[in-house]
């Protein structure tokens, strides 16, 4: 299990061949049904976090009960997508302790009545755009410890394991940032192939839509087979991860 500079756990074992897929929804889903047939096609277990705009939007229900009766993860990605952090000066945080508690806890009310992050489990989370500084993993462990999540519960902060490229998929065609669905799949496996560890390990992170004309979504079954082929298998984040909650 390895952390990053902020104390974010970014990556599973390294040592072998298994990898988490993550996807993270807030306003956009359209591309979550067909995620997740093509996960349900191969009996691939996924990890989905989404927001509270994602769960109380009506049309995105039946995605989140397939989700949640699936066998998948589900899990926060905090209730109104909240800017944590500063983006030029990360360590300036944006939001109190107070607010983040209070988004975090209606976020996982919202799973809970959805049938997700059941009490008494390490709660796995991702933050709102993949960012956050040392003062938000602080919160995350020292809320663990006061039980300010409803109960003693651990509260895991986790990010993509970076390199792949793989979270660019959120940029759509009017954003300097956009990069095909077909290269971004490239990247992938030109980043496994010549990675001295592969994918060992890592958290796939990708998102459930984003308004692309070009989603990833097409190419998410084909990036599994070929996965597969090269001797990797899939876990959900909690069970890729393992203890990572100790010391939460």
């Amino acid at each position: 299990m390895i952390r990053d500079a902020y104390g974010a756990v970014v990556r599973g074992d390294p040592a072998h061949p298994r990898l988490a897929l993550v996807f993270t929804g807030d306003e956009f889903g359209e591309s979550a049904g067909p995620i997740l047939d093509a996960l349900d096609k191969r009996k691939i277990a996924g990890s989905f976090f989404l927001t509270g705009r994602f769960l109380r939007d009506p049309k995105f229900a039946p995605a989140v009960k397939r989700m949640a009766a699936g066998g998948h993860y589900v899990g926060p990605h905090s209730d109104g997508h909240l800017l944590y952090c500063d983006w030029d000066e990360r360590e300036r945080s944006l939001v109190t302790r107070d607010e983040f508690v209070a988004d975090l806890q209606r976020n996982l009310a919202e799973l809970r009545r959805a049938g997700a992050c059941p009490p008494g489990r390490p709660v796995h989370f991702i933050p709102p755009f993949e960012w956050y500084n040392r003062e938000q993993v602080e919160w995350c462990r020292a809320g663990s410890v006061a039980g300010a999540w409803g109960e003693a519960t651990p509260l895991v902060l986790a990010n993509f394991t970076p390199g792949t490229g793989s979270q660019r998929d959120y940029a759509r065609e009017d954003d300097p940032r956009f990069v095909p669905a077909r290269t971004i799949y490239d990247d992938i496996l030109a980043y496994e192939s010549r990675a001295q560890q592969g994918l060992n390990g890592h958290l796939l992170l990708l998102h459930l839509g984003s308004g692309r004309r070009d989603p990833f979504h097409p190419l998410a079954g084909r990036l599994c087979d070929e996965l597969v082929n090269r001797g990797y298998e899939f876990a959900r984040i909690d069970v890729l991860l393992g203890d990572a909650s100790q010391g939460e």
